[in-house]
C-alpha cells in the first residue's frame, strides 16, 4: 500500500495546487515511517522568494514538525529532480532517501556534474517514479505560457 508510487502521487497533488497558484508546478512531501512530516510545492511567486521551491518548503516544515535539523530517517518525494540549491539544502538534511520524478536536464541539479550526487553519501537515491505524469504536468504548464 505505501509504495514509492503512493507517496509520489501525493507528491503531484502538491504538485497540482502549485499549478492552480500559477506557480511552476512541483511537489514535495516529506516521509517517515509512512507518515507524512510535511508537505510544499513551489511558491517563489506568491511569495516572491527565488529561494521558495517545494523541497526547501516541505523541509523547513518537516524540520519545524521533528524539532530537529536532520532528517535521517527519513524520505523526500518531489515530482521533479532537484536543483543545485535544494541538492544542497538535501545534503544538510542528511535525508534518507530522496526520490523524484522527472529528470531536469536544464535546471536539474545532475547538469552541473553528471554521475556525480550532490547528497549526503548516506542518501539514497531514486529517480524515475511516475516520471510521466510528473514530467506531463511540467511540460503542459511551460507549454500554456508560451
Amino acid at each position: 500500500m505505501y509504495t514509492d508510487e503512493y507517496f509520489m502521487r501525493l507528491a503531484l497533488k502538491e504538485a497540482k495546487q502549485a499549478l492552480e497558484e500559477e506557480e511552476i508546478p512541483i511537489g514535495a512531501i516529506v516521509v517517515q515511517d509512512n507518515k507524512i512530516l510535511a508537505r510544499g510545492h513551489n511558491m517563489t511567486e506568491k511569495l516572491n522568494d527565488a529561494t521558495a521551491h517545494a523541497e526547501i518548503i516541505a523541509l523547513t516544515a518537516a524540520f519545524s514538525n521533528m524539532g530537529s535539523k536532520y532528517l535521517p530517517d527519513a524520505t523526500l518525494y518531489v515530482t521533479v529532480e532537484p536543483c543545485v540549491m535544494c541538492a544542497g539544502a538535501l545534503y544538510w538534511s542528511k535525508i534518507k532517501r530522496v526520490v523524484w520524478g522527472a529528470s531536469d536536464p536544464k535546471n536539474g541539479f545532475s547538469r552541473v556534474k553528471p554521475g556525480v550526487s550532490p547528497f549526503h553519501p548516506k542518501t539514497e537515491v531514486v529517480s524515475g517514479i511516475l516520471e510521466t505524469e510528473c514530467a506531463q504536468l511540467i511540460k503542459e504548464f511551460f507549454r500554456n505560457k508560451r
